[in-house]
């Protein structure tokens, strides 16, 4: 590991594979995955301070405003596991909250080092996204291309009936990824005019992804 702590940012729409790549990430560097979802789920378990302001938001149907969204990911990479750095995994989303960002890592003696963009085609995307089925029995989940059951609609450790989540159909996905667009197309020209971005291909197999992902980072860590 180079000097001081090392930060990288993981950009990509929903079904691009960033929570994988990340955690796998996390095993191959050492790096912790930060992942803004568990953020939000440990502040508002906890009943945090940040996380009672959160919900206030969230039961009015508000969103959570940056700076309290900055608060919880400061809070984070303050710990001592992200000492090292730390693998950013949904966060930032907007311009304001990746320079926001760049005031957190750079009050932590760091900086945004690299920021990675998963590519996946729309249609795959959407295909991802929408071929997960859920057991109505135990819960068990499964993908009609990536896990799918042994019999069709039918659960492999129960019996029960899959069925697909409303917010996992086709329209839903394409509903979603317009949303991201939308936020984070701006991102990714924030981090490719500071010459951080870096584009690996995310339709291909897992292992390849992880593989052309560590290249992209020992790259710039060298």
């Amino acid at each position: 590991m180079p000097q001081g702590p090392f930060f990288v940012v993981f950009l990509g729409a929903p079904g691009a594979g960033k929570g994988t790549q990340a955690k796998l990430l996390e095993k191959a560097t050492g790096l912790p995955q930060v992942s803004t979802g568990d953020i939000f789920r440990e502040n508002l378990k906890k009943e945090t301070e940040l996380g009672l302001l959160a919900k206030s938001y969230m039961n009015k149907g508000e969103l959570v405003p940056d700076e309290v969204t900055v608060a919880m990911v400061r809070g984070r990479l303050s710990r001592p596991d992200c000492a090292r750095g730390a693998l950013l995994d949904g966060f930032p989303r907007t311009v304001r909250q990746a320079e926001a960002l760049n005031e957190v890592v750079a009050s932590l003696g760091g900086q945004v080092d690299v920021a990675v963009y998963l590519k996946v085609p729309d249609e795959v995307l959407i295909q991802r996204l929408s071929g997960r089925r859920i057991c109505r029995n135990c819960g068990a989940v499964y993908h009609v291309l990536f896990n799918p059951p042994k019999v069709d609609g039918v659960c492999d450790l129960c019996g029960g009936e899959l069925y697909q989540r409303s917010d996992d159909s086709a329209e839903t996905a394409r509903n979603r990824l317009q949303v991201y667009f939308r936020e984070t197309l701006p991102v990714i020209a924030f981090y490719r005019q500071q010459a951080l971005l870096r584009e690996i291909n995310g339709n291909c197999k897992v292992d390849d992804v992880q593989a052309a992902l560590i290249a992209v980072v020992e790259s710039v860590r060298a």
